[in-house]
């Protein structure tokens, strides 16, 4: 179905969001090279400043006014541009033709005539269509319901209005029948001209209005003279009056009035009237004038002439003939298709008549948007605004029109951030503003900015561009100039939606907009460079284009990639500001965007070797980032450079100038072949000073001389050399005093893992005061300075601080008080930091480190039992232990005795819950849902963190989940899958929960297991390698593999979710699993007719062939020897030894007539072939009916319905064509030839024949069908019946006189029954039409003696190994049968034993005896 405007709208996955801290915003392109790893690959991001960022808008309200762009949104679209440009060439052919478009409306909705005629051509054309009756698939592909006889009103319109139209465009003409009349004439709305081209040249009306919508099918007034006359345009294209309507047409003419005169005679023709050819009163008419036709020049009252080329033509020579004159201007079909084949004009945007104020512009945008939702425009989601636009933009019904103030210039008009361009003082809040790097005046031009090198200002990339939007109002898909960043700030208003498609992407991206709208891109091949084309994202996102979104919201900035495609619209009014920039990260890609400028031959905005040379020519002026990636740039340059030059010299140009271009301007400089602004070096030549091409196109300057050629160039290779020297110097300064650094690593790491004076707390690292003393004797003779210590004298006054702790801390430790209770834990606190401060090490932290691990653990148990404020921490069972096991070690008081009673408490209440809730968990019981809820509410009092009682949470979690699953699965829309079901029922037996529903659902999966096991002993044969989902499902795959030689025993490639090339996800969609299956049925009939083709290349025996090449033939692999036999199907061959062969003679009671070789059973499929039973049509129904009794699905019942479906479609097509007269009369010929052969062979005795009478006791304990081991035939001499089965063996001398092609069939219906039997054979399942299709496909063909006599062969070798075994089991079994019957049975028994004699069971007179 072709994707239309009624698909929903399905957002993209947002872009990521960044909202950098204070710090990092100080720092623009450091923050944006920061994000760029993440950013860089959606293309697009958001950046959200700190909250108090809020820089003023500075513009003049009162000077700034503009003149906004119309847009027409279904024109920006490029889908829907190509739709509209199809209908106005449809609708400009019938109009000069003095009739107008009505189109019509099916099913509510607006016929896609452009969509109509690509289907139509996609399938094959009208006449295929037709012919073929494929009209019904034409709907279905244009989205219209079936069954509704759509197809053959598509038929009507089609032939009406877009079929004279395609036969004007490829020349043909119209077959010669009566016009058809349409009665849908008067529902029917007159298309409305779009003329794209037309209209950008017309200025739009002042007065025009907004509405909401404006229906492109709405009847237009018809322009008055005057309009016609003051309109170059109109006046060149409007047609007026009634023209001839096209064979088939239901067409009407345009009813406008025309003036007559009063008399004819006096004057010529106006516009108004038709012109007849001849007017006797007329001086100016001459008889010579002939038909363009029939060239004949009578009948002159029937000639017309035509308004266009002056041709004449009869009223009857036209198709289709006219039977009166037509009134008004008339075109011939000549200029009628000269008018339709004008190639279209470029697309661009139109620019709006009325000059706004940012007042103005908004009161008409809100009014705007308030009228379109009928709703105040604050409330507007801007989810439906997106949803709106972009069915807008798909559609060829409405025009709504909008007006977007883009690409203002700032400079002229002043930006929206504060600027010290002396205009104005600015306060102190807007100077801050006006230096700030967000400052899109700034940013271009900061130091880590490549463009702040470029002279000038460059409009759009140095200098920002405003843009005022209103709702609607877009920015097509585009990249920036030379590959860019860009940066957008939205000062204020409603947000800007924006889309993004990454760097990686880009390629992509324009591959798929040229293949789905090639028709745009035939006649503008660089559409995609002039912002006028957008396309729904989820178009883009279909055909493998990643696209990601975000809503731009007032004081945002929005940063786009280099060669990242963007587009996007707005909300509503808003005012934004643009810029771009450059980082050193960019110059590999914008020298990549210069190499695809020069295929493109586009012009350039600068020229990236000028800037990278004037980098490069200071390089102390550049930071070592940026010189380091100017470095390598200019290293590839450099390169490059010296290439091309060499070049030159090989084909000797030698002379050489010195050229300044940066002095030159742009246009004389560029190359005249790619357009590329020249700077390093310019081929010119003395005889042609006006032209010069880049090195790169030195073939393509002149013809003239090689010696009059020269090269002009701006640095010498050795200047050249110097720069990058230069910048290597700058870029590895860092390096080199890295490297001296390296030097004292060892020593400065030691020296600064010390922390020296600072709070460290690491006791043992701590230096001692002659370790100190060292240190400052060391630090004296360094060579320079290091900051991050402390001087000389700092340390001395340590020393004195050191001994004044000492005597503190001596005193704290001496007091007794402490004994009762921790020491006050401020004061030890301060002794303790003060302590860990010092550089040395003190004895007496050790005693007060014992002070302060009591004071801790003390506080962890109040902090543990919630007796002091603050945030209490996690209980476990493990930290209870803990404490009690720290308050052993720690100093004893009254304190710590207290804490530990309250601890062993709650460790004794806590462990008891503990033991329930592992009883829970490990009784055999399941208890139910309520009891175990209780349990835990109750255990969660406890201020403990109990794992059991956690567990037995999570167990109950686990249950509600499952029931809330449960839930879902059973109010799906479909039965719940039989793998879901089974998963559940894992889960539910896992849980120590007792649940009602978990029995229920057993039973269900226990059910459908059945149905399977049924299903499975009904196809499946005996040890079969297939799973029942295989064998159900066509075998494409594996036909592939055999036809590949590859193994065919991979259990990888045989799983179910292989089978139908499905994964386990898709495998539970009904709709997934039927269009597999479709898909696969295609795939199985092209890969048999491909296995078929490489096999009958196999030529069976080699017949001492020694130079041919081994072939691989059989199951076995092995090479070809008799006896084989070729496979039906898929034409292999294979061993007499390796399958089994079709028995000859059927097995069934019907009388088989031994001359009728087409009625034997020789029809033999390989077991590769014939993978399952293939029960017959009656049992899979039954099946069937059992399947829908079940509630649940299972992937093999949607692939048995497919089967079903698929067999009883193929046996409908096979009785419709043995119905057919032609093979009614076959088969005749066949039941007649039987009986006739019949009595010519009883005539003839050219067989042997058993004796007649016999009757056979078969002896055997399997139950019929799985072949003839096994049986013993008794047989008794009595006549019962006259036709008996022959042998085998009495077939070999009946070969010679086979009689061959004794019916004709025409080739058709030989294609076709050859076509069904290869789709029969491929079908599992049983079908009497299958066999009758075989003999009748036998019938026409000669005789197989070959393959017959090889048959014959192997089962008389067959019969004769299984004779000697059962003949042995027979004289048992006879011995016993003695005792029981007379004598004379048993030797008539005996008898036809000892002859050999093989019966079927039915025919044995003893059958139902008890032996």
């Amino acid at each position: 179905v072709l994707p239309g405007s009624n698909e929903k709208f399905v957002p993209p996955p947002e872009c990521p969001v960044f909202e950098p801290s204070w710090e990092e915003f100080q720092d623009p392109l450091g923050y944006i090279a920061k994000i760029r790893p993440i950013a860089e690959k959606s293309g697009i991001c958001k950046i959200r400043p700190p909250p108090d960022w809020q820089p003023p808008f500075s513009v003049e309200l009162d000077s700034f006014r503009f003149t906004p762009r119309i847009q027409r949104l279904n024109e920006l679209e490029a889908e829907t541009r190509v739709k509209l440009n199809y209908l106005d060439r449809i609708a400009r052919f019938w109009e000069i033709q003095g009739s107008s478009l009505k189109i019509p409306h099916i099913e509510r909705r607006i016929l896609d005539l452009f969509s109509l005629s690509k289907v139509v051509t996609d399938e094959g054309g009208f006449e295929m269509v037709c012919k073929e009756r494929r009209w019904a698939r034409v709907a279905q592909r244009l989205g219209y319901p079936t069954g509704k006889n759509i197809g053959s009103l598509l038929r009507s319109h089609y032939e009406r209005i877009v079929y004279p139209f395609e036969m004007f465009q490829s020349g043909a003409s119209l077959l010669h029948c009566k016009p058809k009349h349409y009665d849908g004439e008067d529902v029917d709305k007159e298309y409305k001209p779009h003329s794209i081209p037309l209209r950008q040249s017309v200025q739009p009306s002042k007065m025009s209005s907004y509405g909401r919508r404006a229906n492109r099918c709405q009847p237009d007034p018809e322009p008055t003279e005057e309009d016609i006359e003051k309109n170059p345009e109109l006046k060149k294209l409007q047609i007026y009056g009634a023209g001839p309507k096209m064979m088939g047409l239901g067409l009407v003419a345009r009813d406008k009035e025309y003036k007559k005169h009063k008399d004819e005679e006096e004057g010529p023709c106006t516009k108004m009237t038709m012109r007849l050819r001849r007017n006797l009163n007329n001086p100016q008419c001459v008889d010579s004038f002939v038909c363009r036709m029939c060239g004949r020049g009578d009948d002159d009252e029937k000639l017309l002439l035509c308004d266009g080329c002056d041709d004449n033509y009869h009223t009857y020579c036209l198709l289709p003939p006219l039977t009166d004159p037509p009134k008004g201007n008339w075109r011939c079909p000549k200029c009628v298709a000269e008018e339709c084949k004008k190639p279209a004009e470029a697309f661009g945007f139109e620019q709006a008549t009325r000059e706004y104020t940012l007042q103005s512009f908004g009161e008409m945008a809100d009014a705007f948007k308030a009228d379109y939702f009928n709703m105040p425009v604050h409330m507007v989601p801007t989810e439906l605004v997106e949803r709106e636009f972009w069915r807008l933009v798909s559609s060829i019904e409405e025009d709504v029109t909008v007006e977007y103030g883009a690409d203002i210039h700032s400079k002229e008009f002043g930006s929206g951030f504060p600027m010290n361009n002396g205009k104005r003082k600015l306060t102190e809040e807007e100077e801050e503003y006006a230096r700030s790097g967000w400052n899109l005046n700034v940013m271009p031009v900061l130091e880590q900015s490549l463009l702040c090198h470029i002279n000038g200002d460059i409009s759009g990339m140095k200098v920002p561009w405003l843009y005022v939007g209103m709702v609607f109002s877009a920015f097509c898909w585009h990249i920036e100039d030379h590959w860019s960043y860009s940066i957008n700030y939205l000062h204020w208003g409603e947000p800007k939606t924006w889309y993004g498609v990454p760097s990686v992407a880009a390629e992509r991206l324009e591959e798929v907009m040229k293949k789905l709208t090639p028709e745009l891109f035939e006649f503008q091949p660089d559409l995609l460079h002039q912002l006028v084309t957008i396309m729904n994202p989820n178009i883009l996102m279909a055909h493998g284009v990643p696209v990601v979104r975000t809503n731009q919201c007032a004081g945002e900035f929005v940063i786009t990639f280099p060669r990242a495609y963007h587009s996007g619209f707005n909300q509503g009014y808003n005012f934004a500001e643009a810029v771009n920039f450059c980082t050193a990260d960019w110059l590999p890609a914008g020298r990549s965007c210069i190499e695809h400028y020069r295929r493109l031959r586009r012009y350039c905005v600068f020229s990236h070797e000028e800037l990278t040379c004037k980098m490069a020519a200071c390089p102390e002026k550049l930071d070592l980032n940026l010189a380091a990636a100017t470095h390598r740039e200019m290293f590839i340059i450099v390169q490059e450079e010296r290439k091309l030059r060499k070049g030159l010299m090989e084909r000797g140009i030698t002379e050489a100038e010195r050229e300044a271009f940066e002095l030159l301007p742009d246009d004389e400089r560029q190359c005249d072949k790619c357009k590329t602004t020249c700077f390093l070096s310019a081929l010119a030549c003395s005889n042609c000073p006006e032209r010069l091409v880049c090195l790169y196109h030195t073939q393509d300057l002149c013809n003239c001389p090689t010696d009059k050629l020269y090269l002009r160039y701006r640095y010498t290779l050795d200047e050249l050399l110097a720069m990058l020297h230069r910048l290597k110097v700058r870029s590895e300064s860092f390096d080199s005093w890295a490297n001296r650094v390296k030097e004292n690593d060892f020593w400065i790491q030691n020296l600064t893992s010390t922390e020296l004076l600072s709070d460290s707390e690491n006791s043992e690292r701590k230096m001692t005061l002659a370790e100190l003393k060292s240190l400052v004797e060391t630090m004296q003779n360094l060579p320079c300075v290091m900051n991050h210590i402390y001087p000389v004298f700092v340390f001395k006054a340590v020393l004195q601080t050191v001994e004044a702790y000492q005597t503190r801390a001596q005193a704290l430790v001496n007091d007794k008080d402490w004994r009762r209770d921790s020491p006050p834990p401020e004061q030890l606190q301060t002794l303790l930091e003060q302590g860990g401060k010092l550089p040395v090490v003190v004895p007496e932290c050790e005693l007060l480190e014992g002070l302060q691990e009591q004071g801790h653990w003390l506080a962890d148990v109040r902090r543990t039992l919630g007796t002091e404020g603050g945030e209490r921490q996690e209980v476990t069972l493990v930290v209870l232990r803990n404490l009690m096991e720290a308050g052993c070690n720690v100093p004893q008081s009254v304190s710590v005795e207290t804490a530990m009673a309250e601890l062993q408490e709650l460790l004794t209440i806590a462990e008891r819950w503990e033991e329930k809730a592992q009883i829970c968990l490990e009784q055999r019981q399941k208890h139910p849902l309520s009891t175990l809820e209780a349990i835990v509410n109750e255990a969660q009092l406890i201020p403990v963190k109990l794992p059991n009682i956690l567990a037995l949470q999570g167990c109950l979690t686990r249950a509600r989940a499952w029931v809330t699953d449960l839930e879902e699965i059973q109010n799906g829309e479909h039965y719940p899958c039989l793998d879901d079901l089974e998963g559940l029922v894992a889960i539910g037996r896992d849980l120590p929960v007792f649940m009602e529903e978990l029995r229920q659902l057993e039973l269900q999966v226990a059910s459908a297991h059945s149905w399977r096991d049924k299903a499975s002993k009904t196809f499946l044969k005996k040890s079969s390698q297939h799973s029942l989902l295989e064998v159900l499902c066509p075998c494409a795959k594996r036909r592939e593999r055999r036809d590949e030689t590859e193994p065919l025993d991979d259990p990888l490639d045989d799983s179910d979710t292989n089978t139908l090339g499905l994964s386990a996800q898709d495998l539970r969609d009904p709709a997934a699993i039927v269009m597999a299956f479709k898909e696969g049925e295609h795939q199985e009939k092209e890969a048999t007719l491909k296995l078929q083709k490489t096999n009958m290349c196999k030529s069976g025996l080699n017949n001492g062939n020694s130079n041919h090449t081994p072939q691989s033939v059989c199951v076995c692999g092995g090479q070809p020897r008799a006896p084989q036999l070729r496979c039906h199907l898929c034409k292999d061959w294979f061993h007499g030894g390796c399958v089994p062969f079709p028995s000859l003679l059927p097995s069934s009671e019907v009388s088989v007539n031994p001359l009728c070789w087409w009625d034997w059973d020789s029809r033999f499929l390989c077991s590769q072939c014939q993978r399952s039973r293939r029960p017959r049509l009656e049992t899979i129904l039954a099946l069937l009916v059992a399947l829908q009794k079940l509630p649940v699905r299972l992937p093999e019942g949607e692939a048995l319905q497919c089967l079903t479906e698929r067999a009883i479609t193929w046996q409908g097509r096979a009785k419709e064509a043995l119905e057919t007269p032609e093979l009614q009369q076959a088969l005749q010929r066949l039941q007649e030839l039987k009986e006739t052969l019949s009595c010519e062979g009883d005539k003839g005795g050219g067989m042997e024949k058993e004796p007649e009478g016999s009757s056979v006791i078969v002896l055997s304990d399997s139950e019929g069908g799985e072949g003839e081991d096994g049986v013993i035939d008794l047989t008794e001499d009595s006549p019962q019946k006259k036709n008996a089965k022959p042998s085998v063996g009495s077939l070999l001398p009946l070969l010679p006189l086979l009689k061959g092609q004794v019916v004709e069939l025409s080739p058709a219906t030989r294609v076709q029954l050859e076509e069904l039997q290869l789709e029969g054979d491929l079908l599992e399942v049983s079908l009497d039409q299958t066999q009758t299709i075989h003999r009748v496909l036998q019938a026409t063909s000669v005789p197989p003696r070959e393959a017959l006599h090889t048959l014959i062969q192997v089962r008389q070798t067959e019969h004769e190994g299984a004779f000697n075994l059962h003949f042995q089991s027979s004289k048992f079994q006879l011995g016993q049968m003695q005792y029981l019957y007379p004598r004379s049975c048993i030797f008539l028994l005996r008898k036809n034993v000892s002859q050999h004699t093989i019966r079927n069971e039915a025919d044995c007179p003893l059958r139902n005896t008890s032996f």
